[in-house]
């Protein structure tokens, strides 16, 4: 079983159900600097609430959250 990674919009995160990602609540995500998207990650099937969004593997994630975008400490 592989983890995946979605960003979503700020907006969105009333829609997540902590019970289907890894997450235990809103105080437990992870923000883009801006404060405008977050990140959630889940293990196994899709939750319906992310169904096409763009789903990462973690290599993939990592290259974005160490950009400027995700990272205060980035060059």
């Amino acid at each position: 079983m592989s983890r995946k990674y979605v960003i979503i919009e700020v907006s969105d995160v009333p829609s997540v159900n902590f019970d289907e990602v890894l997450q235990t609540s809103e105080k437990t995500l992870r923000h883009s600097t801006d404060g405008t998207k977050t990140l959630v990650k889940f293990d196994g099937a899709t939750p319906s609430f992310l169904a096409g969004n763009v789903q990462y593997n973690y290599s993939e994630i990592s290259n974005i959250l160490n950009g400027e975008e995700w990272s205060t400490d980035s060059v």
